[in-house]
């Protein structure tokens, strides 16, 4: 006789990995009931008004106390004094395999703040933290500009100092909550010195004079995104997050941090498009017998579960080492580079699989097909995460 002990509903076969503790299943398991009752039967749905969607999602997932595990800072309303990366992830993973929209506001919220739980001042992290923890303000991170993505050097956004202000000139793009965001942490070149050196980072409130939302971007899979304008805007020097000249060290930080988690979303995506194929396979029917019962549909399953296992191993070993202290910058693009190609892989195969449904509108494998692709290329592309391991390994 067996002497397995069933697992619980919120409980996949990785949290026995000896990656997590007993919090971290508690948690898992906790999110998992708190989805089935706000999330479960939204997923898949048409969103006529992703703005009003959004903020939704935003107060729902601080009145349920998930947004704490964003920030760091017992006292500004954080789960810890730092940003547990194990929890990061498992929360998305967990929101993302529910609903996309709703791990994207999480994520957010993240993002948008980490770099004050990381640099901020106290004064900047008692003014801003806890409204994100309890999800009374929207945060946004505006790096991303019309000439330079990736390449963070070439940014021409500027921040001249001028007495007790800096007047900030130039735009930022693709930037995710633009519109919506209370504020936004914004990079520009301060010009210390050359390249990457040159920049700094700043707290910007939405309601600044001279902020504008120059264009909505509408992308396959509804988030809000804009494209920002600083037209002389004026922001006092107090709002300076970290020292100037470090901006790029704040950028990369940050990342570091939030680069794991969308790995974890992918698994989220990907473990969504298994379970659905798991289920769609044992009860269509073709040709006398269960879809499942073909050989060629046994292989495709076993190749989307193996996909899915490598990157989850990548995903919170990561997370794992950084909890640890570790520098994690190569591990994080191996795992963010890993997770998001294997997911689009197992998603693809999740539609083929399914045939015509796959492409219905409202089915979950389309959803899921359109919110895959954009995760390959935010927060640095799979191309991007290659140039980062070569040159991490290569160097002395």
């Amino acid at each position: 006789m067996s002497s397995t002990k069933p697992r619980p509903q919120g409980h996949p076969p990785e949290l026995d990995l000896p990656f997590f503790d007993e919090g971290h299943r508690h948690l898992k398991r906790s999110l998992h009931e708190w989805c089935l009752a706000h999330i479960g039967g939204s997923e898949g749905e048409h969103i006529d008004d992703v703005d009003a969607q959004c903020g939704h999602w935003v107060k729902a997932l601080g009145r349920g106390d998930w947004l704490r595990f964003a920030v760091a800072g017992l006292e500004y309303g954080g789960d810890q004094n730092v940003i547990d990366t194990r929890s990061i992830c498992l929360l998305r993973e967990e929101l993302a395999w529910h609903h996309g929209l709703v791990d994207f506001a999480f994520a957010m919220q993240g993002l948008g703040s980490g770099a004050i739980s990381l640099f901020g001042s106290e004064e900047q992290k008692e003014h801003y933290l806890p409204r994100v923890a309890d999800g009374s303000a929207v945060a946004a991170f505006a790096l991303s500009e019309p000439h330079s993505g990736s390449d963070v050097a070439a940014m021409s956004t500027t921040a001249t100092l001028k007495g007790d202000h800096f007047e900030i000139n130039g735009s930022k793009t693709w930037i995710s909550n633009g519109g919506i965001a209370n504020f936004y942490v914004v990079f520009a070149r301060t010009d210390e010195a050359p390249g990457a050196r040159g920049i700094s980072a700043f707290i910007v409130d939405a309601k600044t004079p001279g902020l504008e939302i120059s264009e909505r971007i509408d992308v396959i899979a509804p988030h809000p995104l804009a494209t920002l304008r600083f037209v002389n805007m004026r922001v006092p020097v107090g709002h300076l997050l970290g020292e100037s000249g470090q901006g790029f060290k704040v950028a990369m930080a940050t990342l570091d941090v939030f680069r794991t988690s969308v790995a974890a979303a992918a698994l989220g995506f990907a473990r969504r498009a298994l379970d659905a194929s798991i289920g769609w396979v044992r009860t269509r029917h073709m040709f006398g017998q269960a879809l499942g019962d073909f050989q060629i549909t046994q292989t495709k399953i076993a190749e989307m579960a193996t996909l899915l296992d490598a990157a989850t191993l990548l995903t919170y070993r990561a997370a794992w080492m950084r909890d640890q202290g570790h520098r994690i910058t190569r591990e994080a693009a191996m795992a963010k580079m890993t997770a998001t190609e294997n997911a689009q892989k197992i998603i693809d195969m999740a539609v083929q699989l399914h045939g015509g449904m796959g492409v219905k509108k409202g089915c979950i494998v389309e959803s899921l097909y359109r919110e895959i692709r954009a995760l390959r290329i935010y927060e640095g592309a799979t191309e991007v995460q290659l140039l980062i391991i070569g040159r991490d390994l290569i160097k002395p």
